[in-house]
């Protein structure tokens, strides 16, 4: 099989790519392990027409101006994330919390101003003697562990500060139809413009050389084949592409010695999340209706460490989650284990684990832990790796394009509109190299 552009991998970035090289009548072929498109993220549609169970990525970060574009397309639109928080330490009963991370922020922030990059928890470490700093202190732990997925023993203070700067983090939004129609625009944009989307495709080794790579695949049925174009994008995630690459996927010759540097600095967040589907959301009318508004429940005293609503649209879905190190806690529980869990944690952090259990109609999660095509939820960068996410991003001989969140720059790192901004600047980097070795079209 022939190509002008391999793209490896189908999820955002790889669709984005794919499409900008097929618009411009480049001939595109992408092949993808999985037997789906969309890669991180995964919806599970609902029986009824209600959101989906959103298994992987869930939220739009920040402006999101390609993705909030793409979900306009699609006649969707961004329900903003609203409602009350509630908070118990697992011992007391809920109570009504003004969660303000500002303070929090402002002191992971700070970290930027120092001389040598050191881990978050090192840098909080400095504060703890500061009585008026400790909620700040604890706010800004959870929000590496929790939103991050980071674990603040080797997370870089660096970088968490300039994620925190860039200002993606403080605004969030729920397609309101979930990420399968955003999926779908991709996907039809790709495929309407000529793209060939290969699924069950697993990549076993890519030979390369300037202007020239030929990747072997093996489908579902065990046939081998061979993709031959003069530039490749590869979109994988950087566990996988780290795990890979000199083991499962065998480049020959191997990468640059910068970029598996680059790679050595950046690690794979750990994450579980349940999604429960209730036949109604009950806890609107238990408690005399005192949780109606409800959006965010943080309990510190189970395996998970929120819950989240979708408060503005009052649907029948609750997420658990929890982020970081504590999340290897369950790293070797079932699924089903896990969606007890969630559910037990539930209805006692409420004071009412019958109902919980009478209205319970399904839960859904997903091992992005031990999923081979994924090996981790999304990114964040290690101690001293500072320019890893740069030289990540930076291609090989004009012949390997580099794209996906763990190659954003600009604070999108672990978003879906990270991945998709990037697989664009991979596919305009492509054009460049193809169109000055003499091909334009």
């Amino acid at each position: 099989m022939k190509a002008d552009v391999v793209v490896v991998g189908a999820g955002a970035a790889g669709l984005a790519a794919a499409r900008v090289l097929a618009q411009q009548s480049f001939d595109v072929v992408v092949v993808e392990a999985r037997d789906r498109v969309g890669g991180r993220i995964l919806s599970v549609p609902a029986p009824d027409g209600s959101p989906p169970m959103e298994l992987g990525a869930e939220f739009i970060h920040g402006p999101a101006e390609e993705t909030r574009a793409l979900l306009a397309r699609s006649g969707g639109v961004a329900l903003e994330t609203d409602g009350d928080s509630w908070t118990s330490d697992g011992g007391e009963a809920l109570a009504k919390s003004d969660t303000d991370i500002s303070a929090a922020a402002a002191l992971l922030a700070g970290a930027r101003d120092l001389p040598k990059d050191e881990s978050v928890a090192r840098y909080l470490e400095r504060f703890a003697d500061d009585d008026t700093k400790r909620a700040a202190i604890e706010h800004a732990r959870i929000f590496a562990e929790g939103f991050d997925a980071a674990d603040p023993a080797i997370a870089s203070a660096w970088s968490i500060a300039d994620e925190i700067l860039s200002g993606v983090d403080f605004s969030s939004a729920w397609p309101s139809a979930g990420y399968a129609p955003i999926l779908a625009q991709l996907t039809t944009a790709c495929t309407s413009a000529g793209a060939r989307i290969h699924l069950s495709t697993v990549v076993r080794a890519a030979r390369w050389r300037r202007g020239h790579i030929e990747i072997e695949t093996t489908n579902a049925l065990g046939e081998r084949d061979v993709v031959t174009a003069r530039a490749a994008i590869l979109t994988l995630p950087v566990g996988v592409l780290r795990a890979n690459a000199g083991e499962e996927i065998a480049f020959v010759p191997e990468l640059p010695a910068r970029t598996r540097e680059a790679l050595a600095f950046l690690e794979m967040g750990h994450v579980v999340k349940v999604v429960l589907r209730f036949a109604t959301p009950f806890w609107e009318t238990i408690g005399d209706g005192r949780y109606r508004g409800a959006g965010f429940f943080h309990d510190g005293g189970g395996p998970f460490a929120v819950f989240w609503t979708q408060a503005s649209v009052h649907s029948n879905l609750v997420v658990a989650w929890i982020g970081g190190s504590d999340a290897k806690r369950l790293q070797d529980a079932t699924s089903a284990k896990r969606i007890e869990l969630a559910l037990d944690q539930f209805g006692t952090m409420l004071g009412d684990v019958a109902t919980a259990r009478t209205a319970f109609a399904a839960g859904a999660t997903h091992d992005w832990m031990t999923d081979p095509f994924a090996r981790g939820a999304y990114s964040y960068v290690l101690i001293g790796g500072a320019a890893a996410r740069r030289t990540l991003a930076e291609s090989i001989e004009q012949t390997l394009f580099f794209a996906g969140e763990a190659t954003s720059v600009d604070g999108q790192g672990g978003t879906v509109n990270g991945a998709i901004r990037t697989g664009e600047r991979a596919a305009r980097e492509a054009l460049r190299a193809l169109t000055e070795k003499g091909d334009s079209r």
